[in-house]
């Protein structure tokens, strides 16, 4: 919408059925928010472009509730546009340079004062044990039709563990993480091209920065569709690997610990097993959480997050060799 003013804004409801605690999660973003204007006014930047902007409502709150609905208004950035797949491999180096720079930015950001948004997001160890709570159940009936792709999992549960059991052990540092890394959440500014700003920031916490840089990669590092159905055509693009790990640590990497770009290829499959496994413990559960257009449709989605695993694990050696060259 756009007032007499001339500022234009975006009317949003927040997703309570996500978000259980919309008042922490607006804490967050705005917490979040004024750092990053602070940091790029700081730089030089434009604060009202290169991030959101949350306008509070006339008695000071985040956002507004009417019986049920929560409601909150961003200004709206002019200028922009936003890509919903990569068109060429610019495309994905740039949304690499943003959520590394974002990274950057917010390296100093005390991340233990922000609030889990989605308890237990990132927690592997936690999604195994709800796969196999899935499993014992069997509510639908389909565990003897996934026999393979549950023992997948199980053959993982050792590695499932690995990034939670770090992080606890103070082996990787908490940060402040977007947690989801896709292009669609880039934009673009619409005469240069480049990366302006790194938007939808519900899912904003503590958490790994492996976690943000793996997300980025099992979304972006292979030419098929999340869904694919011929396994055949997933596989994992070592050139779209290299490109994102490039324009990542070129924006952060002088602030990264030296354990975090030694796991950034963990990451990258830890992200892309994490998926799978909720993609197959959806599919046992009913298909309860994410949306489906045909029968099978999680199943199918499981299927193609395994694919990528396998190639990872087969391409690990020549990962480590792109992550030391950029270090």
């Amino acid at each position: 919408m756009k007032t007499d003013m001339g500022y234009s804004y975006i009317l949003q409801g927040i997703n309570t059925a996500v978000f259980k605690n919309a008042e922490a999660l607006m804490r967050n973003i705005v917490l979040v928010t004024d750092f990053l204007k602070k940091k790029i006014a700081g730089s030089g930047g434009d604060p009202l472009r290169e991030t959101l902007s949350v306008v509070m409502t006339r008695d000071g709150k985040t956002f507004y509730k009417e019986g049920d609905g929560y409601w909150r208004v961003y200004t709206f950035i002019d200028g922009t546009v936003t890509y919903q797949t990569c068109e060429n491999q610019e495309q994905f180096y740039a949304s690499a340079c943003a959520f590394g720079h974002f990274q950057k930015l917010l390296a100093d950001f005390p991340a233990e004062t922000l609030s889990e948004s989605i308890p237990n997001f990132h927690n592997t160890k936690s999604r195994y044990l709800d796969f196999e709570t899935a499993v014992a159940a069997n509510v639908c009936g389909r565990a003897a039709s996934v026999q393979e792709e549950i023992a997948f999992v199980r053959a993982h549960r050792e590695f499932a563990a690995t990034l939670v059991d770090m992080q606890e052990s103070g082996e990787l540092p908490l940060r402040v993480t977007h947690n989801d890394t896709k292009l669609n959440n880039v934009l673009f500014d619409e005469k240069t091209g480049r990366p302006l700003a790194v938007v939808d920031l519900d899912t904003v916490m503590p958490g790994l920065s492996i976690n943000d840089f793996g997300d980025s990669i099992r979304f972006g590092a292979t030419y098929a569709a999340e869904d694919e159905t011929d396994l055949d055509k997933v596989k994992f693009e070592i050139e779209l690997f290299e490109c994102y790990t490039k324009g990542f640590l070129g924006e952060c990497g002088a602030l990264l610990s030296d354990n975090e770009k030694k796991m950034l290829p963990v990451g990258a499959m830890m992200m892309t097993f994490e998926c799978g496994m909720r993609f197959l413990t959806d599919h046992l559960n009913g298909d309860t959480y994410f949306k489906i257009h045909r029968e099978n449709h999680n199943l199918d989605r499981c299927r193609t997050q395994f694919k990528l695993v396998k190639e990872m694990e087969n391409a690990r050696e020549q990962m480590d060799r792109v992550v030391k060259k950029y270090c």
